[in-house]
């Protein structure tokens, strides 16, 4: 098995918090597999996936104790994201470890420009590199089809679906080694949220991701490990198979039965 990411015995505590948030954490976050984190709301799922890139630290005051280690291109060493401080290391952290969220996020710009702009302020100068960059990525995320005729329109004319594709893109365009989905389906219909499960099932062979979600149904189909989580702490974690059909922990069959509480 080959770790991609590496939580350790992570602890986290909101700016102003009594108590921490997530309580000692570890967690692998494997090579080329998708790892699914389920519980109920305020388990601190999505707290612990944006850990893992540092987006809180967007708003000062968080407190971090642990480690989280990704995998360097060399294969054989880490970077511990915890002590990363300066911002472009942390730009530089954030183009490695790609975020999705709950909701689309596209920018009040052109489809094309939304993939562009990231590649533009990475360094990428060549408008031939960035126009094969651009269809590359919409290719990869499936949109290619439903927009090649109209990448100088607004991306907020969209639908819904279309919309968290070309997020994906936007994030797959400056290739991740690793990418999170906080709930990427949950306000998409059942068609869109289809698209997505089958675009992260191909994604997979590409990158390592790890995906929060409510739909345990969704963590059975599309995941390799599942993580059950509960109050800020990781009651189980283990292949997904195993986690659905024989958990080890009654606590956790009690949630997937729906006896839970």
């Amino acid at each position: 098995m080959s770790n991609m990411m590496e939580v350790q015995n992570l602890r986290f505590t909101y700016k102003g918090a009594a108590a921490p948030s997530l309580k000692g954490i570890s967690l692998p976050i494997e090579k080329n597999k998708v790892t699914a984190l389920i519980g109920p709301s305020g388990c601190g799922k999505s707290t612990l996936l944006r850990g893992m890139n540092r987006i809180h630290d967007l708003y000062p005051g968080h407190v971090y104790d642990g480690a989280i280690q990704l995998l360097n291109p060399d294969g054989e060493s880490y970077t511990d994201i915890l002590s990363l401080k300066k911002e472009a290391e942390m730009i530089r952290l954030r183009q490695r470890v790609g975020m999705i969220f709950q909701k689309p996020t596209p920018f009040p710009m052109t489809i094309y420009e939304n993939i562009a702009y990231g590649l533009k302020l990475s360094g990428v100068k060549k408008r031939a590199d960035i126009d094969e960059i651009v269809e590359n990525s919409l290719r990869d995320a499936a949109l290619w089809g439903e927009v090649k005729e109209r990448l100088n329109h607004d991306a907020r004319g969209l639908s819904g679906g279309q919309q968290q594709r070309l997020c994906i893109a936007r994030a797959i365009a400056l290739k991740p080694e690793v990418i999170l989905f906080d709930e990427p389906t949950s306000a998409l219909d059942p068609i869109s949220t289809l698209a997505i499960e089958e675009m992260i099932s191909v994604l997979r062979e590409s990158y390592s991701i790890c995906i929060v979600t409510h739909n345990m149904q969704q963590a059975a189909r599309i995941s390799d490990y599942t993580g059950f989580m509960y109050l800020g702490e990781m009651i189980e974690f283990d292949q997904t198979d195993n986690i659905f059909m024989k958990p080890s922990v009654k606590q956790t069959e009690d949630y997937i039965s729906g006896r839970f509480g």
